[in-house]
């Protein structure tokens, strides 16, 4: 028996659900949005002690006990906040976050950036992706425009003081969550990141990611996006010019484009970034017409086997499975 029932559901969800093509933009923080580590602004000076001096100790503890240099940070922090009697409470974090220094632009520049896409016709997410502590970016200036933050992060007791690293965001760790935003399995703990998904079920196509960064941490994220087909991004101080990790990236075949970090509006980075949805666009453009000239071309493959039905096997069938042949005839010549 033939039945007519939702054989063309799959032309009206094309039609009808059709959405924006979306990218994703993804940032380091640390040295790529901020002209320094998070830290150094407000929340080690507290504790009356020379940056430097903490960056050396917390090596100094990753090193001698083959430590992750995160956790060694996030460690020193605790120990500093119990011998200066001072708690690390998550609202304390967020407050000084307010305080991080940011690099001329970064906040105009998700407005000016999603403008854009927008009369392109395309829709844009923006993450950060940090070894920095997550409550700090949260508290920060453009935590706004930001979907997700991905960053190191503490465990906090139910008084909200830390005492324990939750999370430890470092080198190939980072790389996790290019599969979660290409995947749309955002949650951490979301195991199915692991899982194969079909093209046409992602969040974001792998090709329409960009990753900007400005060091050696974000080489596996670099790699991972650009071996993918995405886009790479490096940045260097616009202050000190100091080029010398972006052309060592650039040489390596880290990155499509490498500019100072200012993000302002006609910058060399917002330059490069028109460029980059310029292409995204042309090719979503291009993939929309393949596949309604691949849909056109199977409408009349589909149509010439009802009418090879309807010539050959007249007599096998009901005047009813006839005239839903005719139907399905004309609702394809309407399409």
């Amino acid at each position: 028996m033939i039945k007519e029932d939702n054989i063309f559901q799959e032309e009206m969800d094309f039609y009808v659900g059709e959405k924006r093509p979306k990218m994703a933009i993804c940032y380091d923080f640390d040295r790529t949005l901020s002209p320094d580590d998070m830290q150094t602004f407000t929340l080690i000076p507290s504790f009356g002690v020379d940056k430097e001096e903490f960056w050396h100790e917390s090596d100094m503890l990753a090193e001698e006990n083959l430590m992750d240099n995160n956790l060694a940070w996030m460690y020193e922090l605790i120990k500093y906040s119990k011998f200066k009697g001072k708690s690390l409470r998550r609202e304390y974090f967020k407050q000084i976050g307010a305080d991080v220094q940011l690099y001329e632009g970064v906040e105009s520049w998700f407005e000016n950036v999603n403008a854009y896409a927008a009369e392109h016709g395309i829709e844009v997410e923006h993450y950060i992706i940090s070894s920095g502590l997550k409550e700090i970016i949260e508290g920060s200036r453009i935590a706004p425009y930001i979907k997700r933050v991905y960053a190191s992060s503490y465990l906090y007791t139910a008084d909200g003081v830390a005492e324990w690293p939750a999370q430890a965001v470092n080198y190939t760790t980072k790389t996790q969550f290019i599969f979660r935003i290409a995947k749309g399995f955002l949650e951490e703990y979301d195991q199915r990141v692991n899982d194969s998904l079909p093209h046409d079920s992602r969040n974001v196509d792998y090709e329409n990611i960009v990753y900007i960064g400005d060091s050696a941490t974000d080489i596996p994220c670099m790699t991972l996006v650009k071996q993918k087909g995405g886009y790479s991004i490096g940045v260097y101080d616009p202050v000190s010019q100091n080029k010398k990790k972006v052309y060592k990236l650039f040489g390596d075949g880290r990155l499509n484009f490498y500019a100072p970090a200012n993000y302002s509006e006609g910058s060399p980075i917002f330059e490069y970034m028109k460029t980059v949805i310029d292409e995204i666009s042309a090719r979503e453009k291009q993939k929309k017409e393949q596949t309604e000239l691949a849909r056109s071309a199977d409408r009349y493959k589909k149509r010439s086997i009802l009418e090879r039905v309807l010539s050959s096997s007249c007599e096998c069938l009901s005047d009813e499975e006839k005239e839903i042949l005719n139907s399905m005839i004309v609702h394809l010549d309407e399409q």
